[in-house]
């Protein structure tokens, strides 16, 4: 029986609020927040209880070979689907308990790209969020939101243009320290989590482009199963979300070179095509769809 968040952890919430030392507001000066190992804890309860056997992270030798790029000095970026706040503690989890010492290490070195609002919009889900190394950003599609509420005046908007300038700016500065200290930057390249029936949730952002420029190598990493789905009735508070045990299966691409990755694509483009940024974008997202639409067959059969 699927039971919210707040139902099956609200055990957790005064012991988390205890814990939490993240930013309730973002700004220039705090983009970067380092995990917080002892919220991680919990986090790693959470996932335990709910990951059924049979989950596990598929394309080991993959990873591997991307985690061994990024130790020689490539610079690492990885694209993960995105279908619940839990995909990324899974991740962590299940790197943490692989028998070779590379996969606490990759686990350790992994900065996540997350929206501001993760940190405002509820202590709990801040909380929640800072067991993870991270660096906030002012999402693009946070930012339209804003500029098309009709009771908004063109001062404010202004003011928020600003504003989301400068964090992603610092956002940017945060990024280049991570890289040079060998870390793993991972994007949501949906930028939102997948809603069914909604398939603009599912469409890679314009931006993605932008961070295939900035890395050497990249994996694109599907997820199949989850234990944390959204709540039909409130789909927009993350603490209603509803609380399942599934197997989780993420599994990770052949290592893509970013730079040749990007040509090709861009080269089998007509030269009048209207939005050549997108399209390799796009092509992300089929990759992605393909392999976790392989995976999903081999899972519904087990």
């Amino acid at each position: 029986m699927e039971i919210s968040l707040r139902e099956k952890y609200g055990k957790y919430f005064s012991l988390m609020a205890s814990l939490t030392k993240a930013a309730p507001k973002i700004d220039p000066t705090n983009v970067y927040e380092p995990a917080n190992l002892d919220m991680r804890k919990i986090m790693d309860t959470m996932v335990e209880e709910n990951l059924l056997p049979g989950s596990r992270l598929e394309n080991i030798a993959n990873f591997k070979a991307f985690y061994e790029a990024v130790k020689n000095g490539k610079h690492g970026l990885i694209l993960m689907e995105h279908y619940s706040n839990m995909d990324l503690p899974a991740l962590i989890y299940l790197l943490n308990r692989l028998e070779e010492p590379w996969g606490p290490d990759l686990a350790s070195r992994i900065v996540a790209i997350a929206g501001m609002k993760l940190n405002e919009e509820n202590p709990m889900v801040r909380a929640w969020a800072e067991g993870f190394s991270r660096i906030v950003i002012y999402p693009s599609r946070s930012l339209k939101s804003v500029e098309s509420k009709e009771n908004i005046s063109e001062e404010k908007k202004a003011e928020e243009e600003k504003k989301a300038r400068a964090i992603n700016l610092a956002a940017m500065h945060a990024m280049d320290d991570c890289k040079k200290r060998g870390e793993v930057i991972l994007v949501f390249p949906a930028g939102t989590r997948y809603r069914p029936g909604k398939p603009e949730t599912k469409k890679g952002l314009h931006e993605i482009d932008s961070y295939l420029r900035m890395f050497d190598i990249a994996i694109l990493v599907s997820i199949n199963g989850n234990c944390l789905r959204l709540n039909p009735a409130n789909t927009e508070n993350m603490l209603e979300d509803l609380v399942a045990e599934d197997v989780v299966i993420e599994t990770a691409s052949p290592l893509i070179e970013c730079k040749d990755f990007r040509k090709q694509i861009l080269e089998s483009l007509p030269s009048d095509d209207p939005d050549p940024k997108q399209k390799v974008v796009d092509h992300i997202m089929n990759i992605l769809d393909e392999q976790h639409n392989a995976i999903e067959k081999i899972r519904q059969q087990k």
